[in-house]
């Protein structure tokens, strides 16, 4: 029996750790078939151990590689979660810190859907999943440019994939989320114990698992029911605020 309405052949990159592997232990126990995508061998053969999830070791900017396994899998479901940061302003960061991030956080996810359309639009069924952030639809604080841009590129092209595949029983949601526990704070920060201080300890945020809830509730919706876009934050968090600096507050930041 079929258990998601759009195929139980389920493809997941970033499945590792965070996010990720929260939503592997939580579709395994729904029953469908996952094949988990990660660069860390170690991690994910425990998570294959423990969840019977298939494991494949790639990276996804890997472009030859990842085309050869989607084509080779051929997945009802595409989720799309591998994603990373680093820490400072662009002015501070080097050529490489941007061409990598953005090549892992948008081109790369882009490279994936190209290939995974294909089986899709064959069948005339499937869905894609991004995970996206609110750092995508919201300024926020903190020198994060370059994710922003990723975070807002992926926002985009779930919208425009919606239009362009009109007429294909294909859906496409994007989930945005707001702080959550996951090690992409201690990526920003360059420090781990500086990450859990700065943006953990305290507060209440989201778990990989709330997130995961949200994608498995859009996966599982009627076939002709497309969630397209959802933002979760924690309760004890809000986007927006106006500030204004005063002219005696003002300095120089490179």
């Amino acid at each position: 029996m079929t258990v998601l309405p759009c195929g139980d052949e389920v493809l997941v990159t970033g499945a590792s750790s965070g996010i990720g592997e929260a939503i592997v232990r939580q579709l395994r126990r729904l029953g469908t078939t996952v094949h988990a995508v990660a660069r860390s061998e170690a991690k994910l053969h425990t998570l294959a151990a423990e969840t019977g999830c298939i494991a494949h070791v790639a990276d996804v900017r890997d472009h030859s590689t990842m085309t050869a396994l989607l084509v080779a899998i051929d997945p009802d479901v595409l989720v799309c979660n591998a994603g990373s940061n680093f820490g400072g302003s662009i002015g501070a960061a080097s050529e490489e810190d941007v061409e990598n991030l953005v090549d892992l956080n948008l081109s790369s996810t882009m490279q994936i859907v190209r290939s995974a359309l294909q089986g899709m639009k064959r069948r005339d069924r499937g869905h894609l999943v991004f995970i996206g952030s609110i750092a995508g639809h919201h300024a926020l604080t903190g020198g994060n440019a370059v994710y922003h841009a990723t975070k807002a590129g992926i926002a985009a092209f779930a919208n425009q994939l919606r239009i362009d595949l009109c007429g294909h029983r294909i859906r496409v949601t994007e989930i945005a989320p707001g702080r959550t526990r996951t090690g992409i704070f201690a990526k920003s920060a360059g420090d781990p114990i500086l990450a859990q201080q700065q943006f953990l300890d305290g507060y209440e945020v989201l778990e990989p698992d709330d997130v995961a809830g949200i994608v498995c509730y859009a996966l599982m919706a009627p076939a002709h029911v497309n969630i397209g876009h959802v933002e979760i934050t924690p309760t004890l968090q809000v986007i927006g605020g106006l500030t204004t600096v005063r002219n005696d507050q003002t300095k120089f930041k490179r």
